[in-house]
């Protein structure tokens, strides 16, 4: 007999977890492996479950989606993650897309979208909401935004935008750095990077443009 699909659900709202877990629970060849609330416990819960999927809520606390995607991608190559977000910026999408993921899903999608999804990814396919499908292409190299965005924040990198999130959140440089796994020193080199890719030049401001721009959202 095919051993079940595993799955781990990652997201800070028990009710969401818990509707998700209810559904997949339904699928005999699905199987919750596991559930975590933040980032980072859903890294140490692949290295622990072991899961063949990933669901992982982009807007959460701490540690970013996106960071502990990297992770999970070093720890367990094999892992497929799927984003599941109420927000489908062109930033959001293009960093799933940089950290491999096979899918992102709005939370418009029906339970039975999300079984699809998981059942597609493990056949070999993505699988994308139809917002998200819209806005990107795919060719030989693999898939990417439709369109190349030349604001202030997309010059940022990765690491530069999720420090630019935990200043936006009130977070010191030491509270970063913690939660980064980096050091204080790569937390003002970042910072600095910052300040002069936006000509920025004040930690308030900085704070500002991020809420504006939707950057403090995940």
């Amino acid at each position: 007999m095919e051993s079940p699909i595993r799955v781990l659900i990652v997201d800070d709202h028990e009710l969401v977890r818990a509707a998700i877990r209810e559904r997949l629970q339904r699928e005999p060849n699905l199987e919750v492996v596991g559930e975590a609330a933040m980032a980072e416990e859903a890294v140490d819960k692949v290295a622990r479950c072991g899961p063949d999927v990933v669901l992982m809520d982009i807007d959460m606390p701490g540690m970013t989606c996106f960071s502990a995607a990297e992770q999970i991608n070093r720890i367990r190559p094999g892992t497929r993650i799927i984003f599941l977000s109420a927000y489908s910026h062109d930033r959001y999408i293009e960093q799933a897309l940089a950290v491999k993921a096979r899918g992102y899903l709005t939370k418009r999608e029906s339970p039975a979208a999300v079984v699809a999804a998981i059942l597609e990814v493990m056949a070999g396919g993505a699988c994308f909401s139809e917002e998200v499908r819209s806005r990107i292409v795919v060719d030989r190299k693999g898939a990417k935004l439709a369109s190349n965005p030349q604001s202030r924040a997309s010059t940022l990198t990765a690491r530069e935008l999720e420090v630019l999130r935990y200043v936006a959140h009130g977070l010191a440089k030491k509270e970063i750095a913690k939660t980064m796994h980096i050091s204080v020193k790569t937390v003002d080199r970042h910072s600095a990077n910052l300040m002069n890719k936006l000509d920025i030049h004040d930690r308030v401001e900085l704070a500002r443009f991020a809420i504006r721009e939707g950057l403090a959202q995940a």
